[in-house]
């Protein structure tokens, strides 16, 4: 039989529990499918942000725990992901990774009030909708355009200029914003053409590209497809200038390509491996064998940042953090960065990086 004093100590001990409740934190990335080496950086990134909140007193004195869901960046798996997560009350989200899933699940969040923020999702039409409580801490299309156009202007005029996509949104976006600024700056592509993703053999495009006598190929897409086509040019003894985006930031890109890779120019994030305010976060990474390339650094700013807005605001309710956000700047390891009204960070955009020797380093 259990006493009443055995009673009180249950409810007593019930009540402390409800009263300590974790913050919970959605995270979003892609496990499975072709960008699931993108999702792994910005995982290693989150988990890492997290154990350092946790470190330091969680947030306003709670614990952070994430729960982790796949979308394969798929924007149908987005969606229900995004279900799940009205349903269970999780109002904080750290993703998604692709701009097609973003976009799809981003409206589901603003709806609801809740708040977004995504590493790496650059399409600009994201933040342009005016949804509030939806941030990034990556760049956006258009300025990832601008920079390759300018590039491909100044380093090989004259020459002739194939962009291919993948007529997925992220890719599709890159593509067109491309265009628009070579476009502007009075030079015409000579071949815009979208390929489908997921093939093993390419041979067809690239017998085009040769036979249209292409010089410069920019591709708006993603590692698996690019490191497909350039291994596969060079084995037709096919070597133009290839081109890429921050989709190709991953060394499995090199890893496809092999030394066909060498030379390849990409558009991407500043590297912020190489800031001081890193530092110590990458040495902690390095002493785990683990090299924070990529995305991962850009997946714990994402946290860094929300815990902050949380503990400025001194609140986890989405539209203080909203608020919060919007309003302040925070020391991160990007350096001191705050939000416009739309969601976009003030830290720079994107730098041009080449491919050397299985890895990317910023380019003269």
């Amino acid at each position: 039989m259990r006493t009443r004093s055995g009673l009180w100590l249950l409810a007593a001990l019930l009540s402390s529990t409800a009263v300590r409740a974790d913050v919970v934190v959605g995270v979003v990335v892609p496990r499975t499918g072709p960008v699931a080496a993108i999702g792994d950086q910005v995982l290693n990134g989150v988990n890492a942000a997290v154990k350092d909140v946790n470190d330091h007193g969680g947030l306003n004195g709670e614990k952070l725990v994430i729960d982790v869901q796949d979308d394969a960046c798929d924007p149908k798996q987005a969606v229900s992901v995004a279900n799940r997560f009205l349903q269970n009350k999780v109002r904080l989200i750290v993703g998604h990774v692709c701009s097609g899933a973003t976009m799809t699940a981003s409206e589901i969040y603003a709806e609801n009030g809740d708040v977004m923020i995504t590493p790496s999702a650059n399409v600009a039409k994201l933040t342009e909708r005016g949804l509030a409580g939806i941030f990034r801490v990556c760049g956006r299309d258009d300025q990832q355009g601008e920079l390759a156009a300018r590039t491909i202007a100044e380093r090989f005029p004259g020459k002739k200029v194939a962009i291919l996509h993948d007529n997925q949104p992220f890719g599709r976006g890159l593509a067109d914003s491309t265009k628009a600024n070579l476009n502007r700056l009075g030079i015409k592509e000579t071949l815009f053409t979208a390929i489908t993703p997921g093939e093993r053999d390419y041979t067809s495009v690239i017998t085009r590209l040769k036979s249209a006598g292409i010089d410069v190929v920019y591709f708006g897409g993603y590692h698996q497809e690019m490191g497909t086509l350039v291994r596969q040019a060079a084995e037709q003894a096919y070597k133009p200038q290839w081109i890429g985006t921050s989709g190709i930031a991953s060394k499995e890109f090199s890893a496809i390509a092999h030394s066909a890779s060498d030379g390849v120019l990409m558009t991407f994030n500043p590297d912020a491996r190489k800031r001081p305010e890193a530092k110590a976060v990458v040495d902690r990474f390095k002493a785990q064998g683990i090299d924070p390339e990529g995305f991962t650094l850009y997946g714990y700013t994402a946290v860094q940042v929300l815990a902050a807005a949380a503990r400025d605001a001194k609140s986890v309710d989405p539209k203080a953090i909203d608020r919060t956000l919007k309003s302040k700047t925070f020391e991160t390891i990007l350096g001191s960065v705050g939000f416009d009204r739309k969601g976009d960070i003030s830290a720079p955009g994107y730098v041009l990086y080449s491919w050397s020797n299985g890895d990317f380093s910023q380019s003269n």
